[in-house]
């Protein structure tokens, strides 16, 4: 059974070395008096919960799945899964980050961040029940009525109850404007919603006593496409004027999807036969309030991924250094064994590395990420909201993209390391892998993703929120560009940010004459904003690691180690890329239809 050890010493040093957010939380009012020790204090017992409760549920969970009691339609979830989150409500996890006007413990986001990477490292399956609930908490805190905050926030909070996102239906999954769902208005103020979701993520399961549904559907004068969407929450049982749990209410899971990976969570087909809900939100205006949801669902996507990608090197790491297979190139590295370990071969190195390079430099951007958010939630100052709003919004797409992207190449990396052991479900390896695929497809594909990231975020305000975040990384590599010991990193920090801003240009010229350029260009595109912001974090953690590689902490030596190892031979990838992009649409859309 594949083990988990939470990387709390790369946790701190993101958080306290490389980002310094104790001294950034201190600007911001709500969490002037969060410090370093309450911090590492947290993170270290959720690392226990995660290693020690969940994580041993993994395989087992994987094996057994979801069950689905079809003439009563209650869900049961694998063994262990309803007791473990008890102990996840009495702990008091859910309410880590949550506001405290409704029980919540107010703590910053990016503690949240921390706490979900190493439960997702554990356990994803799992971790997918109380995480689906921070998007419907988002949507009702931002836009529900103060009656809807009062009645479901505190429950949510506390993690009592948990929340789920009804958005895609079986003839539309991206493209919400085709849905169907009905809500016909009743004299109560209340709605009837009739309709059918799929995919829905825990929309049925035997952990907490409510489930809070948030759905998509249509008025009965609603215009058309996704100009005429309204947001309704529908919870499985009414709740009465006391708090108090009502009559069932006509939601119910009507099948259990057979999926790739993800076996221990329940995705539901949903069906509303006349369900009682509430408008969140104004009428025809339900796409505002779910980007409030996909926005987290999508920075917690790239989480899951960033959480595979860890555990998986942790256990590739292991088994390399432990398995014995034929003899270095260069001679007997072992000589008092029959053969040596396999992490002496080249290629093995460089799967553990690629999988290492990517979980360091995707946690060090999410962290990032997760300051700027709690910035965007909790500044004083508007125009540092703004700012700090605007660049969640162009990372977001990156985190969700590049971050899974990458996760599928290091979890099928660390497989390979495994050879036919990464085969056998008991290893634990080939359910990471299985795992991880999910993630590149839901909340939003990630081609989906790499179109907003170029079309919306970058070529529709003319690259302004990109030129800012790029004045960034100019401004280090100008502060470092006369330190010999940093011109390994600075120098392709830079270069690739000059690439950046030509092929942005030039692929913003095209797509004058032929929208479908953006579209032809958008995936290769992400991937070569992705890198440039790797290299930026990579090169700074670099700095740190070079100040510090006479500590005697091998840390650092390892960090630094890493970072040569990135701008050696992952950096590289770009040149490709730029060069697919620069392509264009003509050889994707030559070729007669017809012909395919």
């Amino acid at each position: 059974m594949p083990q988990y050890n939470p990387p709390l010493r790369d946790m701190k040093f993101v958080m306290h070395e490389l980002l310094n957010v104790v001294d950034e939380l201190k600007l911001l009012p709500a969490h002037a008096e969060v410090d370093a020790d309450t911090i590492n204090a947290v993170l270290e017992e959720g690392g226990k919960f995660a290693s020690e409760v969940i994580a041993p549920l993994n395989l087992s969970g994987d094996a057994e799945g979801c069950k689905l009691d079809k003439s009563s339609h209650e869900v049961a979830t694998p063994k262990g899964f309803k007791e473990a989150y008890k102990q996840y409500v009495e702990g008091g996890w859910p309410a880590l980050s949550c506001d405290p006007e409704f029980g919540g413990q107010g703590l910053p986001v990016l503690v949240n961040q921390c706490m979900y990477e190493m439960m997702n490292s554990a356990n994803q399956a799992w971790t997918m029940y109380p995480g689906l609930s921070h998007g419907a908490y988002e949507a009702l805190h931002a836009h529900g009525t103060p009656e809807q905050k009062t009645t479901y926030l505190p429950k949510l909070t506390s993690g009592e109850w948990t929340g789920t996102m009804c958005l895609t239906e079986p003839h539309c999954g991206t493209d919400l404007g085709l849905l169907r769902t009905k809500a016909e208005p009743q004299a109560d103020g209340t709605y009837k919603i009739t309709g059918a979701k799929i995919f829905i993520s825990a929309g049925e399961h035997d952990m907490a006593e409510n489930i809070v549904h948030l759905v998509l559907a249509r008025l009965p004068d609603a215009p058309e496409g996704s100009k005429g969407i309204s947001l309704f929450v529908v919870p499985k049982f009414l709740v009465n004027a006391d708090g108090s749990l009502g009559a069932r209410n006509p939601i119910f899971c009507a099948g259990l999807e057979h999926k790739m990976g993800i076996h221990a969570n329940s995705t539901c087909q949903m069906v509303l036969e006349g369900a009682v809900g509430t408008l969140v939100g104004q009428p025809n205006k339900g796409l505002a309030a779910m980007f409030v949801m996909m926005n987290a669902a999508r920075l917690g996507v790239g989480n899951q991924s960033l959480g595979l990608t860890e555990v998986a090197y942790q256990n590739a790491v292991a088994y390399a250094k432990d398995r014995i297979q034929m003899r270095a190139l260069s001679g007997p590295k072992a000589p008092d064994k029959p053969a040596d370990p396999i992490i002496v071969h080249p290629d093995v190195r460089k799967m553990l590395l690629t999988a290492r390079a990517y979980a360091e430099g995707g946690r060090a951007l999410a962290t990032y990420v997760a300051l700027q958010l709690d910035k965007a939630l909790a500044s004083d100052d508007e125009d540092e909201r703004r700012s700090a709003d605007a660049e969640v919004a162009l990372l977001t797409p990156i985190i969700k993209a590049f971050i899974t992207d990458n996760g599928w190449i290091a979890t099928s990396h660390c497989m390979q390391v495994f050879g036919g052991h990464g085969f056998i479900h008991e290893w634990g390896m080939e359910q990471f892998v299985r795992d991880s695929r999910i993630n590149m497809i839901y909340e939003g594909t990630n081609t989906i993703q790499s179109l907003d990231l170029l079309g919306r975020k970058i070529l529709a305000n003319n690259g302004a929120t990109l030129k800012k975040f790029g004045k960034k990384i100019a401004e280090f590599v100008e502060e470092e560009g006369t330190d010999e010991a940093m011109q390994e990193f600075v120098n392709p920090l830079a270069d690739i940010g000059d690439k950046v801003t030509k092929l942005t240009t030039e692929i913003g010229m095209k797509a004058f004459q032929n929208p479908d350029e953006v579209g032809a260009a958008a995936v290769d595109y992400l991937r070569v904003v992705g890198h440039l912001t790797f290299a930026y974090f990579w090169a700074r953690m670099a700095k740190i690691a070079l100040e510090k590689k006479d500590s005697g902490d091998p840390f650092y030596t390892a960090k630094l180690a890493t970072a040569r190892f990135y701008f050696a031979k992952l950096l590289p990838e770009t040149a490709g890329l730029i060069r697919s992009c620069r392509a264009g649409l003509s050889p994707l859309m030559e070729m007669d239809e017809a012909l395919f």
